[in-house]
């Protein structure tokens, strides 16, 4: 245990007296900081198999099988090799999400991550991926005051997912919110906005990468991400996520 781990361990006792532990989404006391309590542990969607073997997205039916492909990636091959999602996108992870983006509650970052890191398999010692995170432009990360993406990179990188490359990605000018925005607006506001550095390009060319977010929503976002790492030389990329939103997969669950 290294001297932070030993400090940490040794203040916690202190700090659940000053502040108790409670549950992030419905206030309950629970046995310790950073944890949620076992009804809303419940309430959050994890994916689960069998999943496409392309983009991962559950088929909920017991009939397929974690070979086969599914109806999307048929259609539409992604250039991305796979999606690690954390959670589906429903109530319960809309509510952290909202707290750990928007709430300051970068505290989450820990147990968000470890949702993340289940899903991402395990690599060679002597093989790590690049850990990049989707980038913000320098205006909103000065208002915001973080990257949230980098933090759940960070995480990642601690639990031996792969080693951090926190400016991997550049957003070289402001896109809107793209919120309520279709697939196509938010293409076509993203078009050109995100790159690799020159200063990076050497450090990515024939790497595994994992491309980290909070959310993943209609795609666009993590597809323009994925197109700047390829076209810098990437082997494969990998997008990491907490939360995925995929309304089918949470009717198949329900």
């Amino acid at each position: 245990m290294n001297l932070g781990k030993t400090i940490a361990a040794g203040l916690a006792p202190v700090v659940d007296l000053v502040y108790p532990p409670r549950c992030p989404l419905c206030g309950d006391a629970i046995a310790r900081q950073n944890g949620l309590c076992t009804g809303c542990w419940s309430s959050l969607a994890i994916p689960g198999s069998p999943q496409c073997r392309s983009c991962s997205r559950p088929f909920g039916s017991d009939t397929a099988s974690d070979a086969m492909t599914c109806a999307v990636c048929l259609a539409h091959p992604p250039n991305h090799s796979g999606i690690a999602a954390g959670t589906l996108y429903n109530d319960a992870s809309r509510q952290l999400v909202l707290a750990f983006k928007h709430g300051g509650k970068i505290a989450l970052a820990p147990m968000l991550a470890g949702l993340i890191a289940a899903q991402i398999a395990d690599a060679e010692p002597d093989n790590l991926p690049l850990i990049i995170p989707v980038p913000l432009h320098r205006w909103r990360l000065w208002k915001r005051g973080y990257n949230q993406a980098a933090l759940l990179g960070r995480e990642l990188e601690k639990l031996g997912k792969g080693q951090l490359l926190h400016q991997g990605l550049a957003r070289l000018h402001a896109t809107p919110s793209l919120g309520g925005l279709g697939r196509s607006a938010r293409q076509r506001a993203l078009a050109g906005s995100i790159a690799v550095p020159k200063a990076m390009r050497k450090r990515i060319i024939s790497r595994n990468i994992i491309l980290v977010d909070d959310v993943m929503t209609s795609g666009a976002t993590s597809d323009a991400c994925v197109k700047a790492l390829l076209k810098a030389g990437a082997e494969t990329v990998t997008i990491a996520c907490f939360a995925r939103v995929l309304d089918e997969a949470l009717d198949a669950a329900a």
